[in-house]
């Protein structure tokens, strides 16, 4: 065997050998590859999909709820595509961000309260007016008491109230129960809002979740009020706060059936939590029987009024669906009922934690005599 033969006996083994070398390029005409840019490209069309608006005339009928509202709404959206709509403009953007903001300022005061930072939980003062809070006080009860003191709520509050080193320290426990609450509504609500749009099954859930949160911020309210009131009648603690509570349970139960989270028994939910609200007047009677000489007494029907009040507003918003149901289809995106609706909530909700504050500061830490 000649030299020449030899190389080339070599390079055969070699080529024989050698795994790249069998490798196969992928071919234009190979059915797998083309099979796999495929796929490739078909994943990134869908990641890239746009989700489009809808007309209400187009949507699936679970979320036919405002007739009145006629543009700009989500539906089958996935739940990535629907948490990145909360920064762009649809008919729910004002819904989940009006009480996102207000969730977090709640969160915001709680921390506060928790890490006593005065500066923060008295931010009310920006709301302004006096409040005549001790005039008349008795000596027993006040250090200062020459002259009317008046706490003016820019430059003052409930915390500044000059009281006598005997008093105890106030229970704090029902305060927080109350912030709890009000910060569980306002999540759910916007958690409701920002992704109701993905399915059927996860809107109905929402939807309830959100019933609840209502029902909850709702009996929460009721346990600064009650407990620091009667905090010398445990046995009228005990009604009241049971009561309300029960009532709650029995709601919240109600709600929980699919059928009343329809769009049409949205008059019978507003009836029912209007009559959880009212349930409050007779402690509140009641309270103003047994406190009518204490001089926090106005300030604290003022909260407590203006609390009351825009609870009731805004039901009157959500249950008429006024302005839309007038001009349909000129506030789908902004000043629709449902907004407003959520703007009074918050407003009632602070009104509240301003009336807490009396609570606490006046009769948590006067004790019983």
């Amino acid at each position: 065997m000649n030299p020449h033969q030899d190389s080339v006996k070599l390079r055969k083994i070699k080529h024989t050998h050698d795994p790249i070398s069998h490798q196969k390029s992928p071919s234009k005409n190979d059915p797998f590859s083309r099979k796999s840019k495929k796929m490739k490209k078909s994943d990134e069309m869908k990641d890239e999909k746009e989700y489009p608006l809808l007309r209400f005339d187009e949507l699936p009928e679970y979320m036919k709820d405002n007739e009145f509202i006629l543009n700009y709404y989500r539906a089958d959206w996935p739940l990535k595509q629907a948490f990145f709509s909360l920064f762009h403009w649809h008919n729910e953007t004002l819904n989940v961000w009006t009480h996102l903001i207000g969730f977090v300022v709640f969160v915001g005061l709680t921390i506060a309260n928790m890490m006593h930072v005065p500066q923060v939980t008295e931010f009310l003062n920006i709301l302004t007016w006096s409040f005549p809070l001790n005039q008349g006080a008795s000596a027993s009860n006040y250090s200062i008491m020459d002259t009317p003191k008046l706490i003016d709520l820019r430059h003052g509050s409930p915390l500044d109230l000059d009281i006598d080193a005997p008093l105890m320290a106030a229970t704090r426990w029902p305060f927080f129960v109350f912030l709890a609450g009000a910060m569980f509504c306002l999540l759910s609500s916007s958690t409701c809002h920002l992704f109701g749009c993905h399915s059927h099954h996860l809107n109905l859930k929402l939807l309830q979740l959100d019933y609840v949160g209502i029902a909850v911020m709702i009996i929460t309210s009721f346990f600064p009020p009650i407990y620091y009131i009667f905090q010398c009648n445990p046995l009228w603690q005990f009604i009241y706060l049971g009561g309300v509570t029960t009532m709650g349970i029995f709601t919240i139960m109600t709600l929980l059936s699919p059928k009343l989270s329809s769009g049409k028994y949205r008059s019978f939910r507003a009836v029912l939590f209007m009559a959880m609200g009212l349930f409050g007047l007779i402690p509140s009677v009641h309270a103003c029987i047994l406190k009518w000489d204490e001089p926090q007494r106005n300030a604290t029907l003022i909260y407590e009024s203006v609390m009351a009040l825009s609870y009731l507003t805004g039901t009157m918003f959500y249950v008429t669906r006024i302005p839309e149901r007038w001009l349909p289809g000129w506030f789908d995106l902004a000043g629709h009922s449902h907004q407003i609706f959520h703007c009074f909530v918050i407003m009632g909700a602070l009104a509240h934690y301003g009336a807490a504050q009396l609570f606490i500061n006046s009769w948590g830490q006067a004790g019983c005599q």
